[in-house]
């Protein structure tokens, strides 16, 4: 079979110009391969090739040999960039270059045929799906069949000729053979290093292995399974950890509970700690932050002042994050903490914190209403139903906070309907019963 290699970043990603993540993964999986398979190509991308570390060799291999590479740069990825200019400059031609519909291509790349889809965020509608999959499956097989050239850098420097490598089929051998003995003798070298079965798993197997079973880990709750499978990623990752990683494994370390649950979400806050999250403007950090926070600002055993720092460090994860997404999420965590805040406070101060929180539970009101008049859009129908209950949970808690208790309950019924996991229910519960409280 020909060959199609995907040049793109994995996990969720950051649009900053758009301060919107994307889930990129969801593009490959649902897009991509799907196309590139469809119209006759083997289809990899580089966390399938690559070990948790560096690709090296492999990736030159792939971007000078493959028959056909697709680049997805959404979000500005440096990687994906730098991947694509090397193609440019190896092969004048079969080079597919897909982007988000709102993505800003710089100046230079105002020559290059640039092929649009819309993605929601969190994921992407089911129509757009098929839209763009069988567009893309078009240009699969195509764009291999003309003789049209598609680097800018060939375009322009016409004369050009493309490299080859020099060698005949017994020395290309050899040195292919010299290069893999090099990569293993350096794999067995950092297994002996490893300290954990973790680490040694994410040196022995493809990094997008390891990101399926840590997905698989989440969907049925086994959160120290999936903090262990990242934990070994990071290990081998080092300093230049992907920053979806560190995320990732902050999120499963709070939520293992393990081996207590304070002991937990302090080793998440260190685990965060080095994407700045004070500073930070990405949403998926700032959530994070918030998150971790809001539950050790909930945890009876903090000194006072560590208490009052959590909360005013979630409040302001939460108001940023809000500002910056104007999302249902950031916005009612928002509000429930501000509540709190004026439980604690007292006076003027609470009276103006009260004041903030229902505004904000207005347009949480606005933004959820909006959501559900425009329909849910997402890839699939299980999804959508999750999707649907978390936003009328939301509607829920913010029009009991906003005192529309009948209104409230009245939409609880309906996104019962929605919820196809106890636990969803229960959680919306809890919440309204601490809401309940405050305002007693």
């Amino acid at each position: 079979m020909p060959s199609c290699f995907v040049i793109m970043g994995y996990g969720k990603k950051t649009d900053f110009k758009q301060n919107k993540s994307f889930d990129l993964d969801k593009t490959y999986r649902n897009i991509i391969k799907p196309a590139a398979e469809a119209a006759g190509f083997k289809c990899k991308r580089a966390d399938e090739v690559q070990h948790a570390g560096v690709i090296d060799v492999p990736m030159y291999e792939r971007l000078l040999m493959a028959d056909l590479v697709i680049a997805d740069v959404s979000t500005a990825n440096i990687n994906a960039f730098f991947e694509l200019g090397v193609r440019y400059a190896l092969r004048p031609k079969t080079t597919i270059v897909i982007a988000e519909k709102n993505f800003e291509m710089g100046f230079d790349m105002g020559h290059v045929v640039i092929r649009r889809y819309e993605h929601l965020g969190s994921g992407i509608d089911y129509d757009e799906v098929e839209r763009v999959k069988e567009e893309l499956t078009k240009a699969c097989r195509e764009i291999p069949q003309t003789d049209q050239t598609d680097s800018p850098v060939y375009t322009f420097l016409a004369d050009l000729v493309a490299p080859s490598r020099g060698l005949n089929v017994k020395t290309a051998a050899t040195l292919a053979a010299a290069a893999e003995r090099e990569r293993e003798e350096r794999t067995r070298a950092a297994l002996a290093q490893a300290t954990t079965e973790a680490e040694k798993a994410a040196l022995e197997q493809p990094l997008a292995a390891l990101m399926k079973t840590s997905r698989e880990a989440r969907a049925r709750g086994d959160f120290r399974s999936m903090r262990d499978v990242l934990r070994g990623v990071r290990a081998v990752q080092g300093d230049k950890a992907d920053p979806y990683i560190v995320q990732q494994l902050a999120f499963a370390t709070y939520k293992s509970n393990d081996p207590d649950a304070k002991a937990a979400l302090l080793e998440s806050k260190a685990i965060l700690s080095p994407l700045d999250p004070q500073a930070s403007s990405d949403p998926e950090t700032l959530g994070l932050w918030g998150a971790i926070h809001k539950r050790l600002y909930e945890m009876k055993e903090l000194s006072v002042q560590d208490h009052a720092e959590a909360l005013t460090t979630a409040i302001r994860a939460y108001q940023k994050g809000f500002y910056l997404k104007n999302d249902y999420y950031n916005g009612i965590n928002f509000a429930f903490l501000l509540d709190c805040r004026a439980a604690e406070l007292g006076g003027e101060d609470a009276i103006a914190d009260r004041v903030q929180a229902r505004r904000m539970r207005e347009r949480v009101v606005g933004i959820c209403t909006q959501l559900l008049g425009e329909g849910i859009r997402v890839e699939s129908e299980d999804k959508k139903s999750d999707e649907e209950y978390w936003v009328r949970a939301t509607l829920v808690e913010a029009l009991f906070g906003l005192g529309k208790a009948a209104e409230s309950e009245a939409e609880f019924a309906v996104a019962k309907r929605a919820a196809f996991e106890p636990w969803m229910i229960n959680t919306t519960e809890e919440q309204i019963a601490k809401l309940r409280a405050l305002q007693q």
